[in-house]
């Protein structure tokens, strides 16, 4: 089946923006879902800023793929992120069809890429 895209989001942040930012009262309490606080406790505090960061790059860049930004129609706890069995992120929140994801950090930056594809009914490649 055919698909048409119906928007494209990235971010990038830096990680000691993140770093600072994290120090601050519920700061990740506000940023990751229920699910998403549950891995980051478990990890090692490096590698919680790198989660924290990417999961934050991913919200920005499907709010603007979505079109709506962060704001009142939509907010970090509206979109969840999970892994699939071999480390892949996908969004658990919202369940649709068509969400792809991409995120990958280095010492400095982590970044996110969100496509939001739609089948074109009727139409098979």
């Amino acid at each position: 089946m055919m698909h048409v895209i119906e928007g494209i989001g990235i971010d990038i942040v830096e990680i000691e923006r993140i770093s600072r930012m994290a120090n601050r009262a519920k700061f990740s309490e506000r940023i990751l879902t229920e699910g998403e606080l549950a891995k980051y406790i478990t990890l090692s505090e490096k590698r919680q800023l790198e989660f924290i960061a990417g999961r934050f790059a991913a919200k920005e860049a499907f709010s603007k793929a979505n079109g709506t930004g962060i704001g009142s129609e939509l907010s970090f706890q509206d979109i969840e992120i999970s892994n699939d069995r071999k480390g892949k992120p996908f969004f658990s929140k919202p369940e649709r069809e068509g969400l792809h994801l991409s995120i990958s950090h280095s010492e400095s930056y982590a970044v996110a890429q969100v496509v939001i594809a739609t089948p074109l009914p009727g139409i098979r490649e």
